[in-house]
């Protein structure tokens, strides 16, 4: 996990990036959830959608990481 990557000589942190991926698909199922009317339950949509991020951030984590079964503790 620790390292970058390198595009077109600029040097990114792989948690940047996965950062990136992460927001971008929060902001697709936001909007899938809105469209869907799902925040019509949803107590403050501020605080799930930080919640939403930090989850599909983890996520994104576990799948890239070499050690996804350590931090599962299955």
């Amino acid at each position: 996990m620790i390292g970058e990557a390198a595009v077109d000589g600029l040097y990114f942190p792989w948690l940047m990036l996965l950062a990136l991926a992460a927001l971008l698909v929060s902001w697709g199922v936001r909007r899938l959830l809105a469209a869907s009317g799902f925040y019509r339950w949803v107590w403050h949509p501020a605080l799930f959608d930080l919640a939403l991020y930090a989850l599909l951030l983890w996520g994104c984590l576990l799948y890239t990481s070499d050690a996804a079964d350590d931090l599962l503790c299955v």
